[in-house]
């Protein structure tokens, strides 16, 4: 009797939280009979507490390092696995799963790849840390309470968002930001992703109806960007959510959706 291998996650993170603000995720798909793994961006510390106390190294990594890296973990592998990403990790599962490096990504409130035009101005105010100061392009964002608060936790009540600021906050590299925000005046911009692909694995994309980083707009405008591939390509909205669904204490709703959706398509 053969023992079937459990399938291989990754999860990946966005600006501004620790790879181990997945923990619970991992719990949960680990007792659903994955093999879930949460290997943070290249230069991420292996705490909380020593990113923040270093953040030089985490600054000055952009989107194609941080693609690189995931794909060497995959590698190392040796099966490719389904990616679960968050924010601009959403965009590092779609480059992935366009170079067929995975078997299915989700991608949660995934920052706009090139392509995407809507810029709302809650998305502009959620970034404004970074764009503040163009020296920020080479060096590691902190968020204070209040940003997080707008960025994060508009949708939840402000003792918790406060908390999960306590808890998973690091400072983020400014330079994907920036790469993100020229992406569409850049032919060969990192933050391409080969929509086109008729081959890759299926892709569903999450949207938070009160998301005010990645509002819903550009998950939308992200979906139509697809429009050419006839792989699987679906869309599902939280409406009451903002951008700490993956962390605040409405994840497993979110978690179970990817999971039922994972299973629909026979993964």
């Amino acid at each position: 009797m053969t023992t079937k291998t459990a399938t291989p996650v990754i999860f990946i993170h966005g600006l501004w939280l620790h790879a181990t603000s997945w923990n619970t995720w991992a719990e949960r798909f680990a007792a659903e009979g994955y093999a879930p793994i949460a290997p943070g961006w290249p230069g991420d510390p292996d705490t909380v507490a020593e990113a923040r106390e270093t953040p030089e190294s985490i600054a000055d990594h952009g989107i194609d390092d941080v693609v690189a890296h995931y794909a060497g973990i995959i590698r190392d592998l040796g099966t490719p696995p389904i990616l679960i990403g968050h924010s601009f990790g959403g965009m590092i599962a779609q480059k992935l799963l366009g170079q067929n490096l995975a078997q299915a990504a989700v991608a949660i409130d995934a920052a706009q790849i090139k392509g995407v035009l809507p810029l709302p101005l809650s998305a502009l105010r959620a970034t404004l840390p970074v764009f503040k100061n163009p020296a920020n392009k080479h060096r590691a964002v902190s968020l204070t309470p209040d940003q997080f608060r707008y960025a994060f936790g508009n949708a939840i009540p402000a003792d918790e968002s406060d908390a999960l600021f306590e808890q998973w906050t690091i400072p983020a590299p400014g330079k994907p930001l920036f790469e993100a925000a020229a992406a569409n005046f850049n032919p060969h911009s990192p933050a391409k992703v080969d929509t086109g692909n008729q081959t890759r694995g299926p892709l569903l994309l999450m949207t938070g109806g009160r998301d005010n980083t990645v509002p819903e707009a550009v998950v939308r405008a992200t979906l139509k960007q697809y429009r050419h591939s006839e792989a699987v390509t679906d869309i599902t909205e939280f409406p009451g959510k903002g951008h700490s669904l993956t962390i605040d204490s409405g994840w497993t709703e979110v978690a179970d959706t990817a999971l039922t959706w994972l299973r629909s398509q026979g993964l």
